[in-house]
């Protein structure tokens, strides 16, 4: 299985995450774009993720709900600024949780078709300041994403 590729340069604002799915760009795009298929892969095995709201189309809203192990919820919500099918999904990214919400961050995922039907993508999220993306870091963000990344990779990759 491929791995996650997680880049945060020092003194910037932005994380890139990158990876490889031996699964066709359309295939790897509408597991972003469809609500029964994201509360599959989304928070991988750590979490129960509902789909609260999700209007994938410029201006529309999302909502999602994580439950963990522990009984603890947390929910995430934004706003789709571009939805370009198969190629690009733009949006806003907000945790409801503490320290404190209102940190909101811009996500950019882009599907790249590669030869053999595999599909790279990249995630390119910037956040409001240096200390909101070293936040997110020091939270868990690098095993969250792999947990997703690798429940999507097991989603898309059966055929």
């Amino acid at each position: 299985m491929a791995k996650l590729d997680l880049t945060a340069r020092p003194g910037t604002q932005e994380i890139v995450l990158t990876r490889v799915f031996d699964a066709p760009r359309d295939t790897v795009f509408k597991a972003f774009t469809d609500s029964k298929l994201i509360a599959r892969w989304w928070g991988g095995s750590l979490y129960q993720t509902t789909i609260d709201t999700m209007d994938a189309r410029p201006g529309g809203t999302w909502r999602f709900v994580q439950k963990g192990r522990d009984g603890r919820e947390h929910g995430f919500h934004g706003v789709y600024h571009d939805v370009t099918s198969p190629e690009r999904l733009i949006y806003t990214f907000e945790y409801e949780g503490l320290p404190e919400p209102g940190h909101v961050l811009l996500e950019t995922v882009r599907f790249e078709a590669l030869p053999s039907r595999k599909t790279k993508l990249t995630d390119l999220t910037v956040f409001q300041s240096v200390a909101d993306r070293d936040g997110m870091l020091a939270a868990g963000m690098e095993e969250g994403a792999t947990a997703s990344m690798d429940e999507l990779a097991r989603l898309v990759e059966r055929g």
